[in-house]
């Protein structure tokens, strides 16, 4: 679902690519995360479209199933904005490869709306109706286009005005959407490829020092974040062996109990 320029500027979850479940292909004997990835700042960066058609080659998955219709409450703290907004255009890809166009719809009205809320919706508006235009006609490649403009425009608007740190926590929130729904998927039907595809230990550490990096944003939810990214760490980084099915359903406890804290007031 992700192609990616310079972390600092692209979200590390939400930029669509090119997705191998368009293409007829048998099932991989071996998932290499590293092949559907790229390296980045020496950072290996999933590529999300990538990987979920990874996971529909190793057993169908009903997208349907973890599509999200609650958009998150309204905040008025920018860094909370920004991590439900990437939380939302993750959701915007899930919704893409389940084909649910009214779903699809809401989710370029909601991404508009918290874009106005961290004062970037003026680059985000065209991208808002190309979406719905899109999603009407059923069109799901040019929905995942204007996803990844939508990205993109975001993520300059942010850089021009100097607000990375805001930029890196959209990227947090997509990724923390994207293994929420990818641990979902492999919990359910779990096999050693699918967990493979968890196996980003480099991802987890950058996204560490970037919340060490922002003491002026004095939220719980980070402090929250950071702590449940120290506990998934293990759980990744488990060299050559096998990421285990215990150790998968524990990564979606905390994703999902980490999404609910995003998408609702407390």
């Amino acid at each position: 679902m992700i192609l990616f320029a310079k972390i600092s500027k692209l979200s590390v979850a939400l930029v669509a690519g090119l997705s191998l479940w368009a293409q007829a292909a048998e099932a991989p004997k071996h998932v290499d995360i590293k092949q559907l990835s790229k390296k980045v700042d020496d950072v290996v960066v999933p590529l999300p479209n990538e990987v979920f058609g990874a996971l529909n080659k190793l057993g169908g998955v009903n997208w349907r199933e973890y599509v999200r219709n609650d958009k998150g409450s309204n905040f008025t703290e920018r860094p909370r904005i920004a991590l439900l907004l990437g939380a939302v255009i993750a959701d915007g890809f899930i919704a893409v490869q389940a084909e649910d166009a009214p779903t699809v719809k809401e989710i370029g009205a909601r991404v508009l709306a918290l874009a106005k809320g961290i004062g970037v919706g003026g680059s985000i508006t065209p991208h808002a109706k190309a979406i719905t235009d899109a999603a009407d006609k059923r069109n799901w490649v040019a929905v995942r286009s204007e996803l990844d403009r939508t990205q993109n425009s975001v993520q300059q608007a942010m850089n021009e005005v100097h607000d990375e740190k805001l930029s890196q926590l959209v990227s947090l929130g997509g990724w923390l959407r994207g293994t929420e729904v990818l641990t979902a998927v492999v919990n359910k039907r779990y096999s050693e490829e699918g967990a493979e595809l968890l196996h980003q230990p480099d991802l987890l550490v950058y996204f560490e020092n970037k919340l060490q990096s922002m003491p002026e944003y004095n939220l719980r939810l980070l402090l929250d974040i950071h702590a449940a990214l120290l506990e998934v760490k293990p759980l990744i980084d488990t060299g050559d062996a096998q990421i285990s099915p215990a150790a998968v359903k524990k990564i979606n406890e905390i994703t999902t109990r980490l999404g609910d804290a995003i998408t609702k007031k407390s």
